[in-house]
């Protein structure tokens, strides 16, 4: 009798644009390993990591840029009630989400490891744009090819401790914090999502 492989719920992440509902971006956090979403325990495999890490693009002024999200990209997360399950944002949600950050004036809310306490003065946000072949917006030089619809951003950082602290390598990617609404919309193989994380991967 052939073995069922155990199928993993994949979980869509969205929000409410309306001005009036909480749902959204409202911090980004400085990390070590770049998750997604403040509330979950499991951090992202290795190549996710890799794709979601940040860079120095320019020393003298500053300047670091990198991925805060990547559509359509499964994320490995943990939760009490729903167990193992992947997260995925998809490019339509991600425009909601930075159009909804901006006009919530959100863009100098960062903060350290999801720490509402180490909340940072002088690192914000002065540069944004999503991955969009049509448009020939395209993934920056130097990083691995994105997703159409993927979020990228570049901060200034003017607290000259953040900034010792990611010259030292203390910090390697963003993460993106707020509540989202979850919604299982399929459950699959985990090999089958393994495939489709190393598709995308390879672009």
């Amino acid at each position: 009798m052939k073995k069922q492989l155990k199928k993993i719920p994949i979980v869509e992440l969205s929000i409410d644009s309306s001005i009036e509902d909480e749902t959204g971006v409202d911090y980004v956090a400085l990390v070590d390993m770049p998750a997604i979403q403040k509330n979950w325990i499991a951090f992202s495999e290795d190549q996710v990591i890799k794709k979601m890490q940040f860079e120095i693009t320019d020393e003298e002024k500053r300047i670091i840029t990198g991925p805060l999200m990547i559509a359509d990209l499964p994320i490995l997360r943990i939760d009490k009630e729903i167990g193992e399950y992947y997260a995925v944002f998809r490019a339509d949600t991600i425009m909601q989400i930075v159009q909804k950050f901006f006009k919530n004036r959100n863009n100098a809310n960062v903060n350290i490891m999801h720490d509402s306490k180490m909340q940072v003065e002088g690192v914000y946000m002065f540069e944004s744009f999503i991955i969009d072949s049509e448009r020939g917006i395209s993934t920056p030089k130097g990083f691995d090819q994105l997703s159409n619809g993927s979020w990228f951003g570049s901060f200034k950082v003017e607290n000259d401790k953040v900034w010792e602290q990611i010259k030292a390598g203390t910090f390697s990617g963003y993460s993106v914090e707020g509540p989202f609404m979850q919604t299982i919309v399929e459950e699959k193989p985990k090999d089958e999502i393994d495939e489709i994380i190393d598709m995308l991967n390879s672009l």
